[in-house]
């Protein structure tokens, strides 16, 4: 402890040093060490108190096919050079909980291994298109294999790469090994958790899952229960099933730790052989990353394969680690298992200093960012001379680190691991299955309508806007009568009821915002598509805008007193109801193209403005100058048509008194304030054109999700079946 205190440059040492670390750092001083035999369990530290031994993961695969192939073999592998020079003769590591009474089934496993994998991106970086170079590494059965590194080091490219699910913008080389065979991974045998996922907060866990199951996996309604609680279960949320993901009023939601476990279980509805995750601890405290570790390493055990990116872990969490993938600036300085991580630090000349965490070491040691801290803080000095004892050339060190790691035997045993993986095919996996459309219509129409009649900010605070308006509307333009001389103030009022009435709809921004996301989040697992979505969407929607239109059109047609007929008092309610379906389909594709709230109102407001001025009240159609106002806006403008088949609906057919033995028609008294059409048809003509812009709204939305949204989704997933097939 005292030479390794008194080395006044820490973190540089001589090559020749290094080459022996047994002399100069005592095997005693290790940070982590094991007991003979625990290589699979959780390194623990030294202080740490006593804890039960666990049992070995049993990491053979379930290939009934293939009794005892090169595959199974190959997860008996022996221990890492590297580890064969450290000494152990520590406590016992702590053991993974079971969680719960409940048995969860095993999961059949599937091995995975990639060659030389090379990755490049246009733009990506300033200095190479290279965001993995040539990176070798493999992933067992029932373990744990972690992919480390600082920020913008290829974390999450070499997962996406081994996954199959780069962008179109990015080309892989290089070969990806599933259970030997380079065939890709069908639908249902993976899944794959995004950083950032997007959960319905106004479910509960096991109705979250139990939807997300109806929506991936065939089959009766028992059996798909049984998943759920299967995952649940191996997410230890058995406490949480029935709370509300978001909360409710008072009651507070889940947090965060709670939430990404319930992202993850949705993947372990469909049981997959092979877990991708990407940063399973992201914005978790050291609490819930511990759990979630601890969560993690009780789903490996129970034989899925674990492959996850991660930035930076705790001491706890870094020693449930089986193996370690660290990378920098796409270079692979290390692959092999976590104690060896260690041993090759030291072998480079940077061991891993007493009482600090080794991922905090790693990260200082391969992070380029610390050298500006350097230049900033040279000149400064405390109380102990440094400013801080980080003084080391991350530059230096990420060479001599990936130098030693090619010609060291941890690499050469990656190699023969690999050529051992890859020497003769196993089990191929097979596609599980989907649900059919029609049960994912069905099932998304129910669930909007549980979601949307729960979240108040989605229908119900625009029906309370819509009733205010009203009233106000209705308050306003009271005790008209029915002469000839109201006809101007009636036209007013109904113009202001639809346009206003539409201008408040912009207050379901958010809403619909939140449906795209969840949307996104589903379509890049193949759990729905935009058609199924938007009928969805579009049949959940329809009761509560019924709802709005009908309590609306009531108040707003006895307070202002139209005509007293229930004839025309439907078709002002249906008229209604079809600018409310137009002006969400038209929200909806704003939000689609912009997928912010501010850009999104701005847009809309803009955009029902213009709609408003042309809408033929400030100025007859006719009046309109022709190239701007009238082609286009006073023709795709929908409250046009609302307007003029409403005021139809009042006026033709009535007829007013003009002194005591003259009359006129309702048409000819409204000519001098609005352009209406003399046919009595007309204003079903105007019915089907609003009906038609709602549909030509959604169409418009489901080209952006099919060919917008969705492109980077489709077109990764047949980019990684075109380079398998071509590989074959």
């Amino acid at each position: 402890m005292e030479e390794i205190q008194s080395q006044p440059d820490l973190y540089r040492s001589s090559s020749s040093s290094a080459s022996s670390p047994t002399s100069r750092v005592p095997s005693s001083h290790f940070f982590y060490v094991r007991k003979p035999g625990s290589l699979r369990q959780p390194i623990s530290f030294e202080d740490s108190p006593e804890w039960e031994d666990t049992p070995d993961v049993d990491l053979r695969m379930e290939d009934e096919a293939n009794g005892g192939d090169s595959i199974n073999d190959a997860t008996t592998t022996p221990v890492s050079p590297s580890l064969s020079k450290m000494n152990s003769g520590s406590m016992a590591s702590p053991p993974v909980p079971e969680g719960g009474a409940g048995v969860v089934r095993k999961i059949a496993g599937a091995s995975i291994a990639w060659k030389d994998l090379t990755v490049t991106m246009k733009g990506k970086r300033k200095y190479s298109d290279k965001v993995v170079k040539s990176s070798n590494g493999y992933a067992f059965p029932g373990t744990m294999t972690v992919i480390m590194g600082p920020a913008k080091s290829g974390k999450s490219t070499l997962l996406r790469a081994l996954a199959g699910r780069l962008p179109p913008s990015a080309k892989m080389y290089g070969e990806v090994f599933v259970n030997g065979s380079k065939s890709h991974m069908p639908y249902g045998s993976y899944g794959f958790v995004e950083r950032e996922t997007q959960l319905i907060g106004s479910l509960t866990v096991r109705e979250f899952l139990y939807y997300s199951a109806l929506l991936q996996l065939p089959g009766f309604l028992f059996q798909k229960r049984s998943v759920v609680e299967d995952a649940i279960q191996a997410m230890s949320l058995s406490d949480y099933a029935n709370k509300l993901i978001g909360g409710h009023c008072y009651m507070k939601g889940l947090r965060s730790g709670e939430r990404r476990r319930v992202s993850i279980a949705r993947e372990l509805v469909m049981r997959p052989h092979i877990l991708f995750i990407d940063e399973p601890l992201y914005h978790l405290d050291s609490v819930s990353a511990l759990l979630m570790m601890v969560t993690l390493k009780k789903l490996a055990s129970m034989g899925c394969t674990l492959v996850f990116t991660i930035y930076q872990s705790s001491t706890e969490v870094f020693g449930l680690f089986d193996r370690i993938c660290l990378l920098s600036n796409g270079n692979t300085l290390f692959f092999g298992e976590t104690l060896a991580c260690l041993q090759h630090f030291s072998n480079a000349g940077f061991p891993c200093p007493i009482m600090q965490s080794p991922s905090d070491h790693f990260l200082r040691a391969i992070n380029t960012d610390f050298d500006r801290i350097i230049a900033m803080c040279k000149n400064w000095q405390d109380d102990n001379g440094d400013f801080s004892a980080v003084n080391m050339d991350t530059a230096v060190a990420i060479r001599t680190l990936e130098a030693t790691y090619k010609s060291s035997a941890d690499a050469d045993s990656v190699e023969t691991m690999i050529l051992k993986l890859t020497e003769r095919e196993g089990t191929q996996l097979k596609s599980k299955g989907k649900a059919g459309a029609a049960t994912r219509v069905a099932v998304l129409t129910w669930r909007s309508l549980l979601v949307m009649s729960r979240e108040w900010k989605y229908y119900w605070l625009r029906l309370i806007l819509y009733m205010i308006l009203t009233l106000s509307i209705g308050t306003l333009y009271s005790g008209l009568g029915h002469s000839l001389s109201s006809v101007a103030t009636r036209v007013a009022a109904v113009f202001v009821f639809v346009s206003f009435a539409s201008l408040l709809g912009i207050a379901g921004i958010p809403s619909l915002l939140k449906e795209i996301k969840i949307y996104r989040s589903e379509a890049s697992n193949q759990h729905s598509g935009a058609f199924v979505f938007l009928l969805g969407q579009f049949l959940g929607s329809i009761p509560f805008l019924f709802l709005m239109s009908i309590s609306s059109s009531l108040v707003f047609y006895f307070m202002v007193g139209l005509r007293d007929d229930f004839s025309l008092l439907m078709y002002f309610v249906l008229n209604f109801f079809m600018c409310l379906l137009v002006n969400e389909g038209l929200m909806l594709s704003i939000a689609c193209i912009w997928r912010d709230v501010y850009w999104s109102t701005l847009t809309l407001i803009s955009v029902h403005v213009i709609m408003m001025l042309a809408a033929g009240h400030f100025r007859i159609r006719n009046a309109l100058p022709k190239p701007v106002w009238t082609y286009p806006f006073a023709y795709i403008s929908f409250h046009t048509y609302s307007i003029e088949g409403l005021l139809e609906n009042e006026y033709l057919g009535e007829v007013f008194a003009v002194g005591e033995v003259r009359s006129i028609s309702g048409y000819q008294a409204i000519q001098g304030n609005y352009q209406i059409s003399p046919d009595t048809n007309s204003k079903w003509r105007n019915m089907l054109v609003l009906l038609a812009m709602a549909f030509g709204y959604r169409l418009l939305v489901y080209v952006l999700l099919r060919f917008g949204l969705n492109k980077n989704v489709s077109g990764c997933l047949l980019l990684s079946h075109k380079k398998n097939n071509s590989s074959r």
